[in-house]
């Protein structure tokens, strides 16, 4: 990257001033400028203010020559908000810069708080736009191979505005519906316990030996990628530029390469060409489906099983098995087309 432009004055800006301003809130991606999308560059080519933390606007300072920059600090991102709509307020266009998404984990949801606070609503002279960008899942997904095929969630582990009773919870109900997980914020020098109550919930649920995948800074130039294990996963280089991917219960690692399976062998026979499995039929609910497990389950209840027996066989509330049972599946009538879009 060429030498970080220098800003005009504060208040000044060389591009227009007058008219109505528009706030963009832009994801510029993992932090490499060949993985912004074309929108995100677009939209800081015709901003006349450019806001940001510190390290996004380093990121960018390829495409800010002749823009007003504003610079703030990791833990001011209501101020980061306030002024961007100061400056919209005056008719200039802003590109309220995150790194990733601006919508996960970045700058939207504050500058909804702080616009709303301020009486904006869609109606209002002041635009706004969200543009898209790679999120850290994604990125750091992508460097280590397909770990988030399947079912995934996302938790910040920040308790600096989040109780941690409330990540605790979330953190032991996703171990324990075996989501693949990504955490976010994981580790700082001042939060060092946060990962290691972590994977003390995970350990409850899942297996010492689940593949984790350490991503720190993917795309970047000081990019490092380590794979480990649930059981050492706290023991390994973490900060807060790092991204930890935990597998669910088939989740592997192989050639170096982290993979959740889609699920296609529970219908098709992988072994043998890829046919389909006995009691399965392409393009329709497994077996094992809603309808499958329906019938199924009255037909164990029937059988003698008490609910409390199918809660824990099922690992579900007995309550929902009790509503389920009183609710049987409807007698079977014309067969529904198949889905284009499921295997």
């Amino acid at each position: 990257m060429n030498p970080e432009p220098t800003p005009t004055e504060p208040g000044r800006s060389t591009g227009s001033s007058t008219g109505t301003g528009k706030i963009m809130l832009v994801g510029i991606g993992p932090g490499s400028v060949e993985h912004m999308t074309a929108r995100a560059r677009s939209a800081i080519a015709e901003a006349d203010v450019v806001i940001g933390y510190v390290t996004y606007i380093k990121l960018v300072a390829d495409l800010l020559e002749g823009k007003e920059i504003i610079r703030k600090s990791m833990t001011e991102e209501l101020d980061r908000a306030i002024s961007a709509l100061e400056c919209a307020r005056a008719g200039k266009k802003v590109a309220l810069i995150s790194s990733g998404d601006a919508g996960v984990y970045g700058m939207a949801g504050p500058t909804y708080e702080v616009l709303f606070q301020a009486g904006w609503t869609p109606d209002d002279p002041v635009q706004l736009e969200i543009v898209p960008g790679a999120s850290a899942l994604n990125s750091c997904a992508a460097r280590v191979g397909a770990p988030l095929t399947h079912d995934f969630c996302a938790i910040s582990l920040s308790d600096l505005l989040t109780p941690w009773p409330t990540i605790a919870r979330r953190l032991d109900a996703v171990a324990m519906a075996d989501f693949v997980v990504a955490l976010y914020n994981p580790k700082s020098g001042r939060r060092t316990r946060q990962i290691v109550e972590a994977q003390r919930l995970f350990l409850r649920h899942r297996r010492a030996d689940t593949p984790v995948a350490i991503v720190k800074s993917a795309y970047r130039r000081r990019e490092n990628i380590v794979f480990t294990t649930l059981d050492q996963m706290a023991e390994a280089d973490i900060g807060m530029l790092s991204t930890v991917l935990i597998g669910n219960s088939n989740t592997f690692v192989r050639h170096g390469l982290m993979v959740t399976p889609r699920g296609y062998a529970n219908k098709y026979d992988m072994d043998d060409g890829g046919s389909t499995r006995a009691g399965e039929k392409a393009g329709r609910s497994l077996s094992t489906g809603l309808l499958g497990w329906l019938e199924s389950l009255q037909a164990e209840h029937q059988a003698g099983v008490s609910i409390e027996a199918l809660a824990a066989l099922h690992r579900l509330p007995a309550d929902y098995i009790r509503d389920t049972l009183q609710h049987p599946p409807e007698a079977p009538g014309a067969p529904a087309p198949a889905e284009e879009s499921e295997a």
